[in-house]
């Protein structure tokens, strides 16, 4: 399977430059997958400690549509995240789209930060905390949302479910992007899955800066692609039995 992470402005100006340069990449790479930040279509509004019903209405709006342009990456799947509404919760709701199926939930971010820039607590609920694999194409797939991978016994279930791909959709920090690489690699260690992250870049240090540097790692660790200002687009080549394999090895069979 050919996999594709990004990093991708959350500053409108330069957001569609981005994006045809997206749909340019996974063609010529003829990728499999791609994974898009967390709630990429819309400024980030939980920069702001106050919730605002006209600004969660427009993120949501703004979502709606870039939804309905997925198909402009087919035939290649889609994962992410947005904001949504469910019955009377706002949630952060990860997605997979396909060509055939289109668009469906797979998991609401269970985690929230609260601090500055990260108002996220204060913006939207938290989903049921339910962590289960969704298939997408040939691979089963386990979404942690950004906040949610540090909470490394919710990737040993998935591992233990048998997930081959953590998804990891972010908005991280410039200043921490090791700590953030560090949780990636070992959330694949513990799942004995491939771990795919993609994050916002802020390319005119607005705040908060955002970071770049999306990743694809492997099941042992190993960081097998990074995205950089120079390479907002990596695509890597995974073979989905080496998470297979992986399983059954250290220290993914030792017993909880």
């Amino acid at each position: 399977m050919r996999v594709t992470v990004c990093e991708l402005s959350h500053e409108e100006d330069d957001f569609q430059e981005n994006w045809d340069q997206l749909i340019q990449h996974v063609r010529s790479e003829q990728s499999d997958l791609v994974l898009l930040p967390e709630m990429p279509f819309s400024p980030w509004f939980a920069a702001s400690p106050a919730f605002d019903p006209e600004v969660w209405a427009a993120a949501v709006s703004a979502h709606d549509q870039w939804i309905d342009r997925l198909s402009e990456l087919a035939p290649v799947s889609v994962l992410g995240s947005r904001p949504v509404r469910r019955e009377d919760a706002r949630l952060n709701e990860a997605f997979a789209w396909e060509v055939e199926s289109g668009y469906h939930p797979a998991h609401h971010k269970y985690y929230l930060p609260d601090e500055e820039g990260f108002w996220e607590a204060s913006w939207y609920q938290r989903g049921d905390g339910s962590f289960r694999p969704v298939d997408v194409g040939e691979a089963t797939v386990g979404f942690a949302i950004c906040t949610d991978i540090w909470f490394f016994h919710r990737a040993r279930a998935y591992g233990q479910a048998g997930a081959h791909l953590l998804a990891h959709p972010r908005a991280t920090l410039r200043i921490n992007l090791d700590k953030w690489l560090a949780a990636g690699r070992a959330a694949a260690v513990v799942s004995g899955a491939f771990c795919i992250s993609s994050n916002h870049v802020c390319p005119r240090h607005s705040k908060p800066d955002l970071g770049g540097m999306g990743w694809i790692v492997g099941p042992d660790g190993e960081v097998l692609g990074l995205t950089s200002r120079e390479e907002p687009f990596v695509t890597r080549e995974i073979d989905l039995m080496d998470a297979v394999d992986a399983k059954a090895t250290y220290p993914r069979y030792v017993a909880d």
